[in-house]
């Protein structure tokens, strides 16, 4: 199976390659734009599939990344996996940015449980556990910086992604700077994912930033 992974979820625009009988990553095309997704989006995939050799019609299976991430960011990629698979009549599946992040750092290590942890603003921090062979122990959630430190103590785990930083618990943590989705690890979830008759959608763990004022409408004629 081939499987086109594409994120737009954070700092990066980003498509893969994957081949799932041959265990091979065929291509990857990152670009740290931070924002213009939707400029770029569909030149990064036509760069990853022409770097792989391959015509979008050999596509077999589209991953997206659905978040939590950049509210506008998200959008842009699912709306685009959700029209190519449409046209091409191929399933489409969400990866998590959580899960992604998880999977790489025991890719490099393994052996004990990991606490996903992206700065979220506003005191909050998108996290979610997982075990040491990255099934999930828990749903992903938008936690206080003193509800993640009890995690990371209470299940003895690593953490990593952009909040992590040194635990005054003492469990080893990394900091990594801005979120960034390995996109090659992205296309081998996808290629593990159960396909869902549902179209993938984005993973909000809370509402927009930006918000419509409130007081200032027009009233409709």
């Amino acid at each position: 199976m081939i499987v086109l992974a594409i994120d737009t979820a954070g700092v990066d625009c980003s498509a893969a390659l994957f081949d799932s009988a041959a265990g091979l990553v065929l291509s990857t095309v990152t670009e740290a734009i931070g924002k213009g997704h939707a400029e770029r989006l569909m030149a990064v995939i036509d760069e990853a599939l022409s770097e792989a050799g391959l015509p979008l019609e050999a596509v077999d299976r589209i991953a997206v990344v659905i978040g939590p991430g950049s509210f506008t960011g998200i959008r842009v990629g699912v709306a685009a996996a959700r029209g190519l698979a449409l046209a091409l009549g191929r399933d489409a599946v969400g990866v998590t940015t959580l899960e992604t992040l998880a999977r790489f750092y025991l890719s490099r290590n393994p052996g004990r449980p990991v606490v996903a942890a992206m700065d979220a603003k506003r005191s909050e921090v998108y996290t979610q556990a997982f075990s040491a062979d990255g099934a999930p122990l828990g749903e992903p959630a938008a936690l206080s910086p003193e509800d993640v430190y009890d995690l990371v103590e209470r299940l003895s785990a690593a953490a990593t992604g952009s909040w992590a930083r040194q635990s005054p618990t003492g469990g080893e943590v990394e900091f990594e700077g801005r979120d960034r989705f390995d996109i090659a690890m992205v296309a081998r979830i996808g290629a593990e994912k159960p396909v869902d008759a549902r179209r993938p959608k984005p993973l909000y763990l809370r509402g927009p930033d930006a918000k419509p004022q409130t007081g200032f409408a027009l009233a409709r004629s």
